[in-house]
């Protein structure tokens, strides 16, 4: 059997470097708050407002580093309170997605055309957890999770590079419907 633990990931920013200096001046750099379990990641210090014509929510957390692409990812929830319907994608594909107001504590904003999704939910893996279950990068497979409120969750899609541990990213919707609270739970993978 393979266990994998469970995260659930909640709404959160990505943003560029220059997206970055727009909202906060130029040369400035995120401040670690704590780091996450994938390498090199972090949830900032820094804190924004993601605003539609319907909605808005407050105290948005930046996960950094900065990316090479700005995007916000919500819950299917989140995203009814917003009035969007973002579609499911993996972090990166926010081609043809809706547009959303991001703005910083002072007031200064930045209007995104297009970067808010839903993320699908996925696994993270190294080459070595890869090759040692036999998976392939992009690969589909189910997740198993027991208990009081188990469920299987299909449709989970492998991403693998070498500075990924080994975990399984679910959105606060998903994490809800299993009863996840503060304790780490495992999950079987099903391939």
């Amino acid at each position: 059997m393979i266990k994998i633990p469970i995260e659930v990931s909640a709404r959160h920013i990505h943003l560029t470097q220059a997206d970055l200096e727009t909202l906060f001046g130029k040369g400035y750099e995120l401040t670690a708050e704590k780091a996450l379990s994938q390498t090199g990641q972090f949830a900032a210090r820094e804190i924004l407002t993601i605003k539609t014509e319907k909605g808005e929510f407050n105290k948005v957390r930046i996960v950094g580093p900065v990316r090479n692409y700005s995007q916000v990812e919500i819950s299917k929830t989140d995203a009814l309170k917003l009035g969007l319907n973002p579609p499911l994608r993996v972090s990166g594909g926010a081609e043809g997605s809706p547009g959303i107001t991001i703005i910083e504590p002072e007031g200064q904003k930045i209007e995104l055309k297009e970067g808010v999704i839903i993320a699908q939910r996925h696994v993270h893996a190294s080459p070595e957890d890869a090759a040692q279950y036999g998976l392939k990068n992009g690969q589909i497979f189910s997740v198993k999770i027991a208990g009081e409120r188990g469920l299987t969750f299909d449709n989970v899609a492998v991403r693998i590079d070498p500075t990924y541990v080994w975990a399984m990213h679910i959105d606060t919707d998903e994490g809800n419907a299993v009863g996840i609270g503060r304790e780490q739970i495992f999950g079987e993978v099903l391939i």
